[in-house]
C-alpha cells in the first residue's frame, strides 16, 4: 500500500546516508588501526569497525520490502531501525575519537626506541674512539710530500661527537637527550637530579671536545705553534670525550638500556 511504500523510502534514504558516511568513516577508522595494530587497544577499535561493517551491510535486506512493512511481535520497526542507526554512529563517532590516542601513543613509541638507538649508538661509538683514540686520531701519508710523515688529526673526534654529519647517532644529541628525559621516573628524585646533571654535562663536554679538537687543526699554524701544540689540545679534547662517554653511560642506565 501507499504508506508502507512511504515508510519504504523514508527508511532507504536514512540506510543511504548512512552508508555514505561508512564508505568514508570506516576506511580511515581501518587505515588507522592497521598502523596502531601492536597496540592493546587496536584490537578492540578492529571490533568496533567489525561490528560497524556489519550494521551497514544490514542494509541489503532493504532489498524485501515485506520486511519493513512485516510488523514486528514486541517492537515497532521504526524503533528498531532508529536504534541501529544511534547505534551505528555512536561506534563510529567512539572509534574515531580513540584513533589519534592511538595513533599518537605509536608514534611516541618509535621516537622513544629511535632516540635510545641513536643515544647507545653513540655511547659505543666514542667507546671506540677512545680505546683506538692514538690510531684514530693520527693520519700517515696524506699527501705526496715525502718529508711529511705521520700527523695527529682532530677530525674523528669532531665526526664521533656529531659534530661532523647529520647522519651521525649523536648530531644534536641535546635534543635527543631532552626528548629522554621524559622517561626519567617522576617518582625517583635522585634520578631526575642524576639525568639533569648528565645532560648538562654531556653538552657542557661535547661543545668543549669539539672546540679543543678545532683548535689544534690550527695548532702548527699559530705563531708559536707546532706539533707539541696539535698534540696538547688533542689531549685536552680526549679529557672532555671521556666526560661526554661517561655522561652518556648515566643516562644509560637511568633508563635501563
Amino acid at each position: 500500500n501507499s504508506g508502507c511504500g512511504d515508510r519504504f523510502k523514508r527508511k532507504r534514504a536514512k540506510m543511504k546516508l548512512l552508508q555514505r558516511l561508512s564508505t568514508v568513516v570506516i576506511p580511515l577508522l581501518l587505515w588507522s588501526i592497521e598502523i596502531s595494530a601492536f597496540t592493546t587497544k587496536t584490537v578492540s577499535s578492529l571490533s568496533l569497525w567489525k561490528k560497524v561493517s556489519s550494521s551497514v551491510k544490514d542494509n541489503s535486506r532493504l532489498s524485501s520490502l515485506s520486511w519493513l512493512c512485516a510488523k514486528p511481535s514486541t517492537t515497532s520497526s521504526e524503533e528498531t531501525r532508529r536504534n541501529l542507526l544511534v547505534h551505528s554512529f555512536g561506534m563510529i563517532i567512539a572509534a574515531a575519537t580513540t584513533m589519534p590516542a592511538i595513533s599518537n601513543a605509536a608514534s611516541q613509541s618509535s621516537q622513544e626506541k629511535s632516540d635510545k638507538e641513536k643515544i647507545a649508538k653513540g655511547y659505543d661509538r666514542l667507546v671506540y674512539l677512545l680505546d683506538d683514540w692514538e690510531k684514530l686520531t693520527t693520519v700517515c701519508k696524506r699527501n705526496d710530500n715525502p718529508y711529511i710523515g705521520c700527523e695527529r688529526t682532530p677530525e674523528k673526534v669532531m665526526e664521533y661527537l656529531g659534530y661532523k654529519s647529520m647522519e651521525d647517532p649523536l648530531f644534536r644529541a641535546d635534543k635527543t637527550l631532552i626528548r629522554l628525559q621524559n622517561f626519567v621516573p617522576a617518582n625517583d628524585s635522585k634520578a631526575q637530579n642524576d639525568y639533569q646533571d648528565a645532560l648538562d654535562l654531556f653538552i657542557e663536554k661535547a661543545d668543549e671536545g669539539n672546540g679543543m679538537a678545532y683548535i689544534s687543526s690550527w695548532g702548527e699554524s699559530n705563531p708559536g705553534g707546532g706539533k707539541d701544540r696539535v698534540a696538547m689540545f688533542i689531549e685536552r679534547s680526549r679529557k672532555d670525550v671521556v666526560e661526554a662517554k661517561d655522561a652518556l653511560g648515566t643516562v644509560k642506565r637511568i633508563l635501563e638500556f
